[in-house]
């Protein structure tokens, strides 16, 4: 069995109508310490039962409720006897299934605005300042109301920004109060899953990982599980909590691909030993994968030879470990929102940010993945209630293939010591200026380009170095960071001045999209 929380007895279900903010909705509701899971709107009646959920939401969406095609409401969504809330989309094709008239309105509402509520003794608005700030974004709104219905709230452009039927607790919003531009939506949501579901907001980190134990005890039992480190806050916390369920029966192999950092090898082995627990094996697998990657300069070609010794050395590993029945990994809930199928329980797949397609046939083990249902935000959490160190929790994303992607051309032993150089030099800067916390990613790309140059009274010919640093929150968007220019000007002097084979140094103001955080 997957490990699925399935004795946390307090779950909201988000169904999700195709909104942006979808994911949004779901998190946000975690934020008020109850959890909760996000299904598509055709999902089986029985997947919502075997939640058992106390509260259900309706997200927004891009139809609208009389187009053909468009996403319905499945009836036992609303037979249960539970909260309904739905948002925007949700809202109408509440109200449109249960007997109200839904028209176009006569201006679309899309941006700030404000929210007067007429009825303040509704539980979803209980404690809320009047007017509301809010934001909208529909094209559709109710013209009449289902019966048993009656309007809380209106903004200038809907007569009905909010409705309610208090009796069956069904409650619907014109507006978005899982965006920030929604001032107190994060206390609307509260107020629904509090007040008027009835959780009591006690999923935590600490509740999470006590559960996790227990289900990893029970999946396990005397069996030997096996997981891959990176070195990462996914993998790290994964073998954390697995250690912390079933100690010794635990190994994890940490694959030095001979592409990290400078000392970073070193370093993971080093907290590894420290805070992880259960058996640890550290392969040094340098010269293997750098004799497979001589010669080959296309991106995508790299990243499957990567991929595909790294699969052949975990092999090798399990295989001398002889008895292996679980593989561990740290898959997330975004993966699995994404995914199109659940993840098999044979020919176990490890995750892609290893870049490995899967394991062989004859390898067959069950997959244990203990933070399939958090967002990253949340594995940090757990990370940290776990004890585990900020530069283990917080350590900013690292690609699968490490710096063969951060080298356009060939990859070489002396490509690596020249980037490793620079690379160094940018963090040590960026780190000194306390500007780590700020910056999602920040790095060194080695160019293929050689530009000439004046070091002394000599022309020289050689590297050009590019400097990346971006801002995000999820890295699915991203910003090139404002970095000061006296700190630019300190790591361009380093490079040209320390690092053999560079005389030039750019900086990356590109942001995603168009390109990507990475080069490669």
């Amino acid at each position: 069995m997957d490990h699925h929380p399935q004795s946390i007895r307090e779950t909201i279900v988000v169904i999700d109508y195709g909104s942006q903010y979808s994911q949004l909705i779901t998190r946000r509701v975690r934020e008020c310490q109850v959890y909760c899971e996000m299904l598509p709107w055709d999902a089986p009646a029985e997947q919502i039962d075997a939640l058992a959920p106390r509260g259900i939401i309706l997200s927004g969406g891009p139809s609208s409720v009389y187009e053909p095609g468009a996403p319905t409401l499945a009836p036992h969504l609303v037979a249960r006897g539970v909260p309904v809330l739905g948002i925007c989309y949700g809202m109408q094709l509440l109200g449109h299934s249960l007997g109200g008239v839904v028209a176009p309105s006569q201006s679309r509402e899309y941006g700030p605005a404000q929210v007067f509520v007429d009825n303040g003794s509704s539980p979803l608005f209980e404690g809320l300042p009047a007017p509301l700030d809010v934001w909208m974004s529909h094209g559709d709104r109710l013209e009449a109301l289902p019966p048993g219905f009656a309007p809380l709230a209106h903004s200038d452009n809907s007569p009905t920004a909010a409705m309610a039927d208090e009796q069956r607790r069904f409650y619907g919003l014109q507006f978005h109060p899982e965006v920030a531009h929604t001032r107190r939506g994060m206390d609307i949501l509260r107020n629904f899953c509090l007040r008027i579901c009835g959780c009591h907001g006690d999923w935590t980190a600490g509740s999470f990982i006590e559960e996790s134990i227990a289900a990893i005890r029970a999946q396990v039992g005397d069996g030997q599980v096996l997981c891959a480190i990176s070195g990462g806050v996914d993998s790290s916390v994964v073998a954390k909590l697995v250690s912390q369920a079933v100690g010794n029966q635990l190994t994890s192999v940490f694959v030095n691909n001979g592409l990290l950092r400078k000392g970073e090898a070193e370093e993971n082995m080093a907290r590894f030993r420290r805070y992880l627990g259960g058996n640890l094996i550290f392969v040094d697998a340098t010269d293997r994968f750098l004799s497979a990657l001589a010669g080959v300069t296309d991106p995508e070609e790299k990243r499957k030879i990567i991929g595909r010794e790294f699969v052949a050395v975990f092999e090798e590993e399990a295989h001398k470990l002889g008895r292996v029945d679980f593989l561990a990994q740290g898959t997330l809930y975004p993966d699995v929102i994404e995914s199109a199928t659940p993840a098999t329980k044979s020919a176990a797949k490890i995750k892609t940010h290893h870049n490995v397609g899967g394991l062989p046939e004859n390898m067959r083990m069950q997959l244990i993945e203990p933070l399939r249902f958090l967002f990253k935000d949340e594995v940090r959490q757990v990370g940290s209630a776990l004890g585990l160190p900020d530069e283990m929790v917080y350590r900013p994303p690292f690609p699968g293939p490490g710096l063969a992607v951060r080298i356009l051309g060939e990859v070489t032993r002396e490509s690596l010591d020249v980037l490793r150089e620079a690379d160094v030099i940018v963090r040590q800067e960026i780190e000194a200026a306390g500007l780590a916390q700020d910056i999602w990613q920040y790095f060194a790309v080695l160019t293929p380009l050689r530009t000439v140059g004046v070091m002394g009274d000599g022309r020289t010919y050689a590297n050009v170095v590019a400097v990346r640093a971006v801002t995000s929150e999820d890295a699915m968007t991203a910003d090139w960071a404002r970095i000061p220019y006296e700190v630019l000007a300190r790591i361009s002097n380093r490079i040209v001045n320390q690092v053999a084979g560079v005389n030039r140094v750019v900086y990356d103001i590109s942001s995603k999209p168009p390109a990507t955080i990475e080069w490669e």
